[in-house]
């Protein structure tokens, strides 16, 4: 295996430039719209008092949960020592700063008031999850920026591991907490199961790769710089890996929701007769999510094109999926008092619907244009990119 040469990029021609503006406007626009919001209140979207949590909200969770994801291929290079991953690992860390930096921009914003977000640092409110991630997400832009700063360091490299095993696990506990978010939230029958926790760190596993997999092939492609059989053999069963092991999990949440008669309710809901829903459960979720990038994956042959395709089907069925779980998890009516029947006029027992204005949509397509905006400008700065990805420069049992 030859030594790896890194190289920003130029960012000359049209495309890169079109690229940042379109991102650019898409952020701006998504500032606008929480203005709009902050000015006229939450009645102009299609929140209500029963839907608090939107497509922002939406956007943001899988932001996040992706960003913990992506720094996959970095911890694999550094804690497992695995050398084939070392050339892959600076976009690795570039990538999670820039998701969870989207997510929370998403996230922030739709709060109405960001200004309040101090008073979870003035006064702290331990037995709050919300106020656990506060922690956790400012420690892993601080941990993973001191990562990417010792991986690209020469006098620094020695450093690189022990900070790697930090990161990989603050990661784990990161993703976890925004698992325990919904997994503690016993009222809303779709959220109540401790199988959230670890489902949401396979799924950060999964939405990560995949996220990581579209920025590789596309940036690769776009510069014309090689990119060998090896790298994409090693990703491509990384993910299918990922993708079943999402799938498994699913499966078990929603048959252990099954067994307990509490819960019955809802999962008839999800997946029988919850209208958009039930089709995003089984349209977006189990068919685009998993069923078909796995196909994509464990058919002989395919080059990147395929393996790109697989990727992006993997991104759409996590945004479903998690649509499908908070907007979901919300429709279904509050179960406030187990056993008992409550009449009010405040709708108890109805099921509540949701369709997104532009506001919110505006907001959450930002968050995403934030993402790629930081690492547009960040690969254009700084070397994240090798030179060449080829066999014979990453294989190890290439010939030299």
């Amino acid at each position: 295996m030859s030594t790896v040469a890194y190289r920003s990029i130029t960012g000359r021609g049209p495309l890169y430039w079109a690229a940042l503006g379109v991102c650019a406007l898409i952020g701006a626009a998504g500032l606008l719209a929480a203005l709009y919001m902050r000015a006229h209140g939450h009645h102009v979207t299609g929140m209500t008092n029963q839907i608090v949590w939107g497509l922002p909200h939406v956007a943001a969770v899988f932001l996040i949960v992706a960003a913990s994801g992506a720094l996959n291929v970095a911890s694999i290079a550094s804690v497992f020592r695995r050398a084939p991953y070392k050339p892959l690992a600076p976009l690795s860390g570039l990538l999670a700063i820039a998701l969870l930096i989207g997510g929370l921009w998403d996230l922030v914003l739709d709060l109405g008031r960001p200004g309040h977000l101090l008073d979870t640092v003035f006064y702290p409110n331990f037995s709050s999850i919300f106020a656990w991630n506060i922690y956790l997400y400012t420690g892993f832009l601080a941990i993973v920026g001191l990562y990417l700063w010792f991986m690209m360091s020469r006098r620094l490299t020695h450093l690189t591991r022990p900070v790697g095993i930090a990161a990989f696990f603050w990661r784990l506990i990161l993703t976890t907490g925004t698992g325990s978010i919904f997994g503690f939230l016993a009222a809303r029958t779709a959220y109540d199961s401790a199988l959230l926790a670890p489902m949401f760190i396979i799924m950060s596993l999964a939405f990560g790769l995949a996220v990581y997999l579209i920025v590789l092939i596309v940036g690769f492609a776009a510069t014309e710089r090689p990119l060998g059989a090896f790298v994409l053999t090693t990703l491509r069963g990384l993910l299918a890996v990922f993708v079943g092991a999402v799938l498994y999990f699913v499966m078990v949440y929603h048959l252990t929701n099954l067994y307990w008669a509490g819960h019955r309710g809802v999962e008839a809901f999800v997946l029988l007769r919850g209208g958009v829903i039930t089709a995003l459960f089984w349209v977006g979720q189990v068919a685009i999510g998993g069923l078909v990038p796995l196909a994509l994956l464990l058919i002989p042959g395919g080059g990147p094109g395929r393996l790109l395709a697989a990727a992006a089907a993997v991104v759409a069925g996590g945004l479903a999926q998690i649509y499908v779980l908070i907007i979901g998890g919300q429709s279904y009516p509050l179960t406030l008092f187990p056993g008992m029947i409550v009449h009010s006029r405040f709708y108890d027992g109805v099921v509540h619907t949701y369709v997104p204005r532009w506001p919110e949509t505006v907001l959450a397509a930002s968050g995403i244009a934030v993402t790629a905006l930081i690492v547009l400008i960040a690969i254009r700065l700084w070397p994240f990119l090798p030179r060449s990805l080829a066999d014979e420069v990453v294989d190890p049992g290439a010939p030299p």
